[in-house]
């Protein structure tokens, strides 16, 4: 490092080595700090490199390999949020899922909130929402007509289906199913003609149940896995105290998503021609480019990553701020593919 080399043609050369003396002590490193999931190579390309990020998902192409989890509908906020992750999804060419839709099966008053095909536009996936408990019930009382209604009116691709047994334990008003989730599952994809995808809700799921899965005709499996937003959390801390501190370790128990990487993996060694499911979005702790990048590249199937509150935070504030953030999650993810290989 040449701390003291100026350029005399260089406007900005003086003001530059004197931030490279005044930091240099500041920006030492250790190998402690050290993110040893890549090999780094920086040989290979230039910074003009191919930017291209585009990727076939779902049956539609994307250009940006993100997915948005949003939030639900219902206050003025939330509807103004929706409709600022459904216009990002236009302008960069993401997919998009909903939150639980459960309050649009007989009520339309806050439909709005949810009507974000108009804005996210045809190309892009969007998708439905409705917890697994929801599904059961409707099932059994022979009501599946109105999952297909709620996916036709929303003009949706599909329908997100959350698996959510330790949250739906430990939400004081929630719904317990009588069945497996795998068997209502199968039910229901005896009944629809369009998308499914399962996720959880912040544990993630282990080997037996990611295997089971993708033996089944659902369009993806969403990791939701151990790291992110925790609904189980959540939930206790919704509760009383003494019911929180009964079940608060149920609520740090998960799978990561780089574990889920792993189970799924192994899980295409072995399913050979049984292999229905062959799309994942890897979220849950996904803290960014990074983080998506390793992920999409460990993964055998064809992925994309997902995030939730990473996009909820610069939504709250206005358009221009999400838009900052997705343009520096693209500018990572060519950064990482010209110059990143993972171990």
């Amino acid at each position: 490092m040449h701390l003291n080399s100026i350029d005399l043609n260089d406007p900005n050369s003086a003001s530059r080595k004197k931030d490279h003396i005044e930091l240099a002590f500041e920006s030492q490193t250790s190998a402690l700090q050290n993110d040893n999931r890549f090999y780094y190579e920086p040989l290979l390309q230039g910074h003009s490199g191919d930017k291209t990020l585009a990727k076939s998902f779902l049956g539609k192409p994307l250009q940006t390999p993100i997915w948005i989890s949003s939030m639900t509908g219902g206050t003025e906020q939330a509807g103004k949020i929706n409709r600022h992750l459904a216009q990002a999804c236009n302008e960069y060419g993401m997919g998009m899922g909903l939150g639980s839709c459960r309050r649009l099966l007989d009520d339309n008053t806050y439909f709005e909130d949810f009507n974000l095909r108009p804005i996210i536009g045809d190309t892009q996936p969007f998708f439905a929402n409705l917890g697994i408990a929801q599904i059961e019930t409707l099932l059994e009382k022979g009501e599946a007509d109105k999952i297909h209604a709620l996916v036709a009116k929303l003009n949706a691709d599909g329908l997100i289906v959350h698996v959510n047994p330790f949250q739906e334990w430990l939400q004081p008003e929630g719904d317990h199913f009588r069945n497996s989730p795998l068997e209502t599952i199968q039910k229901l994809l005896e009944l629809v003609d369009y998308h499914i995808i399962v996720k959880e809700v912040g544990q993630g799921m282990g080997p037996e149940s990611i295997k089971a899965l993708l033996k089944l005709p659902i369009a993806a499996l969403d990791f939701g896995a151990y790291g992110g937003t925790n609904f189980s959390r959540l939930e206790l801390l919704r509760s009383s105290q003494q019911h929180a501190s009964l079940y608060r370790d149920l609520a740090y128990i998960g799978h990561t998503a780089v574990e889920m990487t792993g189970f799924v993996n192994a899980a295409v060694d072995t399913l050979g021609a049984d292999l229905k499911c062959k799309e994942v979005i890897i979220s849950g702790g996904i803290g960014g480019f990074l983080d998506g990048y390793y992920g999409m590249e460990k993964v055998v199937l064809n992925s994309i990553y997902g995030q939730g509150s990473a996009f909820l935070k610069p939504a709250q504030q206005d358009y221009q701020a999400l838009k900052t953030y997705i343009e520096s999650q693209r500018e990572g993810l060519a950064l990482c593919s010209a110059y990143l290989k993972v171990k």
